[in-house]
């Protein structure tokens, strides 16, 4: 544990960010798998879905969670197999 008071602030700043971020992570894990979901069972309310999805697709990749081309990479995917239903 740090003594000095700015690198106390920091820890705890640093802790309070990854929580938020894993939290931005896991909800975007879920999303697409939803989407995976929805296709697989062919649900005709997969389209809503996938907006969901790639919006926090988006998201994350603004925050710097993940490569903006491997949200890319992730929505292009979902949409090209929503779109074979």
């Amino acid at each position: 544990m740090p003594n000095i008071k700015s690198a106390i602030k920091r820890v705890k700043t640093n802790e309070a960010k990854n929580a938020q971020n894993t939290n931005a992570k896991s909800a975007m894990r879920t999303a697409v798998k939803k989407v995976e979901a929805a296709i697989a069972n062919n649900d005709t309310d997969a389209k809503e879905v996938l907006a969901v999805a790639s919006s926090k697709l988006d998201k994350a990749a603004a925050k710097g969670l993940i490569h903006k081309n491997a949200a890319a990479r992730k929505k292009s995917r979902l949409a090209k197999k929503a779109n074979a239903l």
